[in-house]
């Protein structure tokens, strides 16, 4: 059973899985090593995270997890200084033990090193004063923050014990439910919820992430400056704020004025995540602006729009994403941006057709029809960096949900292809994907852009 709070966590940017998966696999290593006696520890980071791991901040996880900190609660504005301080001290407290620790050193981008589960894969190695092996652990980021042992990868999860009255696996599955039971997407995903928590701390979780979301998008909105990283990619979202009130105060708005308000939201989100803010993660780090801005345009423009609906709106698009998680990918380094994005996209328009009154099967062809027009899609970051293109690409992601969701909801949910097929296309694309082009930097624009 994928929980909500699975689909949706609140943590730091700017990567699920290349920083919240291996911040919280070395704070998970950490917790292992209480109460044994060693005086070192190490990391090697492969595939993906090796490649794309510097631009990820994924060393810096890597040391925060060490020290117990995990992406949920850290506040984002002290992590500077916690790693400065580990770098400069070349120390590093681990489970109540001050050891030396050196980044250059016991954190090594190993590009070589085999993968054989997943692209995303880091070793953790604990030693004694002899320099004899104590503890070793591989684990591995399979996406939007998930995090696995490697052998444990695939395996069945201990939630599969939990109740779940309506238990689906396919959207045919959930479809059919829909119709035996007279329930709406939503309703099926907050009977299993309920089913192991009562409905107000459902309802206080929504409101929670709603409220992360909410705030990420001001604090974008409000803030200028320059991204970190040797791209110097300058923030957009507050100078695009300024000219689209402009425009609205002298009363020369254009007709697709509200798609510009949608692509800031969703350029406001992904620029609080390029900089390590505080944000939700819907459901990757790399694609957490889509749902946001879809949100926040359902919010500020749909004139029915109530706090009902925007539950409605998340249990829906959570649907979509279990679905995604269960038959194919959400990881970039897999399957390329088309799961992320593309995913992000179609439980968007998912989630504003449910909030907008659209039918069960309107709203799996409003899933179907954005994660349709993502296939195929790379993930190709410039400098490892989740900047460019990945910052613009939430916007289209954004746009094309509430277009979707539009679509589909002028039809009567017909349609020739199944969202369950598209899903099994996306992650037979993902594997056909050459590897150049899933999150190592290695091909695609990463490669056109030249930084010299």
């Amino acid at each position: 059973m994928i929980r909500v709070a699975d689909i949706f966590r609140v943590g730091i940017g700017p990567s699920s899985s290349h920083t919240v998966g291996p911040m919280k696999a070395a704070a998970g290593f950490a917790g292992a090593l209480a109460g044994r006696t060693f005086v070192r520890v190490n990391c090697r980071l492969l595939g993906s995270l090796a490649w794309t791991g510097t631009g990820h901040a994924t060393d810096n996880a890597v040391m925060l997890g060490l020290s117990g900190l995990l992406p949920e609660t850290i506040e984002p504005r002290l992590i500077e200084e916690i790693v400065d301080r580990v770098r400069e001290t070349k120390r590093l407290r681990i489970a109540d033990r001050d050891v030396l620790f050196d980044p250059a050193s016991d954190i090594v981008f190993d590009r070589e090193g085999p993968t054989p589960v997943h692209p995303n894969t880091l070793v953790l190695t604990a030693l004694d004063d002899a320099g004899k092996e104590l503890l070793r652990e591989r684990w591995c980021s399979i996406g939007g923050g998930f995090i696995a042992r490697e052998e444990a990868v695939g395996a069945p999860s201990i939630r599969e014990t939990e109740p779940q009255p309506f238990a689906f696996a396919t959207a045919s599955e959930l479809l059919t439910l829909c119709d035996e039971n007279g329930l709406s997407i939503a309703e099926i995903v907050s009977a299993n919820e309920q089913a192991v928590a009562p409905a107000e701390e459902l309802r206080a979780y929504l409101d929670r992430i709603i409220a992360v979301m909410m705030d990420c998008v001001d604090r974008g909105i409000r803030t200028d400056g320059v991204l970190p990283g040797r791209l110097q990619v300058p923030r957009r979202a507050k100078a695009l704020r300024n000219k689209l009130n402009a425009d609205r105060f002298r009363n020369r708005q254009a007709p697709h004025a509200i798609m510009d308000h949608v692509s800031l939201f969703a350029i406001a989100v992904n620029e609080e995540n390029a900089a390590g803010g505080r944000i939700v993660t819907a459901p990757t780090n790399g694609a957490a602006g889509v749902m946001p801005a879809v949100l926040r345009y359902y919010r500020d423009f749909w004139p029915d729009a109530d706090r009902a609906g925007t539950h409605d709106f998340l249990l829906t698009a959570a649907a979509i994403g279990m679905l995604t998680k269960l038959n194919a990918s959400i990881s970039g380094a897999e399957v390329g941006c088309q799961g992320e994005v593309g995913t992000a996209s179609a439980m968007a328009a998912a989630g504003l057709a449910a909030a907008m009154g659209a039918t069960n099967r309107q709203i799996e062809n409003a899933a179907e029809i954005a994660m349709e027009h993502h296939l195929g899609m790379t993930c190709d970051p410039i400098a490892g960096l989740v900047q460019v293109p990945c910052i613009e690409r939430n916007a289209f992601g954004a746009i094309k949900a509430i277009n979707a969701a539009s679509l589909a909801l002028r039809g009567d949910g017909e349609h020739i292809v199944s969202l369950d097929q598209v899903i099994a296309t996306m992650m037979r694309t993902g594997r056909d994907m050459h590897a150049k082009y899933k999150e190592t930097s290695q091909g695609g624009l990463a490669v056109s852009f030249p930084e010299c």
